[in-house]
């Protein structure tokens, strides 16, 4: 009998047509039970991956990571290939690789990008509505700036925090956060430890009521502060978050060694 190895995927999705990432019995159609399915299609194994990050309904991802065990002969960096035959088109395996069987990709030192994006004119281009933000009024890139610099570094992020977040703790790094605008679309990029629950999506609707002229920057310490969530603005819409990047900053062990925890 072969011995059980682990690999990671590292998956891209355009995240419209699903209810996020985490399968649940009452949450059909999801980024991981498409996986989940066609993993077991390849090997005839059932199996269930280990996702990263658990993005939401309407979220994409271009470099979203997830791993799962298999007693499959087939190598590990051969998986990308093969599972793509067996996954919809929306979802693609970008890299496969055989890991640590010890490596779990929520217990390392890592870092994770994401960018939010808007289509900033009056008129929406129907040709970016699942992937942008369409926001109508002018906004100050500068004003936004400025804000968003009040958010670098550790901070308790309670008023960016769904209420509905089951985290122990709501401290929080952001390492880098910018705002960029290129004609009519505006991209907010976040780069962090960690988030919380709907936390870049209310950093972003935030940022905007600013950018709006709504506030002032330096409001933002005061939200801070506040550690309560009806002191930031509202939930931007999901179709215009995407994840970026996942950076593992003590590197992916391979098979024969372990990954350093948290």
């Amino acid at each position: 009998m072969n011995n059980i190895r682990r690999i990671m995927l590292t998956v891209s999705y355009d995240g419209t047509a699903y209810n996020g990432w985490a399968e649940q019995t009452s949450t059909p159609n999801t980024i991981e039970g498409e996986l989940n399915r066609a993993i077991e299609r390849l090997t005839g194994e059932p199996v269930h991956v280990i996702g990263a990050s658990r993005t939401d309904a309407g979220v994409h991802a271009y470099g979203n990571v997830a791993v799962f065990d298999t007693a499959s002969s087939i190598p590990g960096d051969r998986f990308v290939f093969a599972l793509n035959h067996e996954l919809p088109q929306d979802i693609r395996i970008v890299n496969s690789r055989e890991v640590a069987t010890s490596f779990h990709p929520r217990h390392c030192d890592t870092e994770k990008t994401y960018e939010y994006r808007i289509f900033n004119s009056q008129i929406m281009d129907p040709t970016k509505r699942f992937y942008t933000c369409h926001f109508s009024m002018p906004l100050d890139i500068g004003r936004m700036n400025a804000a968003a610099h009040y958010l670098v570094g550790e901070h308790d992020f309670t008023s960016f925090c769904n209420v509905e977040s089951q985290a122990l703790s709501h401290v929080r790094t952001i390492k880098d956060i910018r705002v960029t605008r290129n004609g009519d679309e505006v991209v907010i990029s976040v780069t962090g430890n960690g988030f919380l629950y709907n936390m870049v999506r209310i950093i972003a609707g935030t940022l905007m009521q600013i950018g709006r002229g709504k506030g002032t920057p330096a409001e933002v310490k005061d939200i801070l502060d506040k550690k309560y969530r009806g002191a930031a603005g509202p939930t931007a819409p999901a179709e215009g978050l995407f994840l970026v990047e996942y950076k593992f900053l003590d590197g992916i062990p391979g098979p024969d060694t372990d990954c350093k925890s948290d």
